[in-house]
C-alpha cells in the first residue's frame, strides 16, 4: 500500500509542476476569446437555421406537388 501512496504523491507533485508551466490567459484575453467563440456560435447557428429553413421549404414544395 505504501508504494501506491508514494506514486500518487509523486503524480500529484508532477501535476503541480506542470500547472506552473501553463501560460494562463489574462482576463482581457479570456474576455476576447469568449466573445469570439460566442460570435462564431451565433453565426454558425444562423447559417444552419437558414440551411434548415431552405431545405424544409424545398421539401414542402416537392412533397406538396
Amino acid at each position: 500500500m505504501v508504494p501506491y501512496l508514494k506514486r500518487m504523491q509523486r503524480y500529484l507533485h508532477d501535476i503541480r509542476i506542470e500547472l506552473k508551466k501553463v501560460n494562463w490567459p489574462t482576463r482581457r484575453e479570456l474576455t476576447v476569446f469568449t466573445g469570439v467563440v460566442l460570435i462564431a456560435i451565433i453565426i454558425i447557428g444562423i447559417f444552419f437555421w437558414v440551411l434548415d429553413t431552405g431545405f424544409t421549404a424545398g421539401l414542402r414544395i416537392i412533397i406538396g406537388r
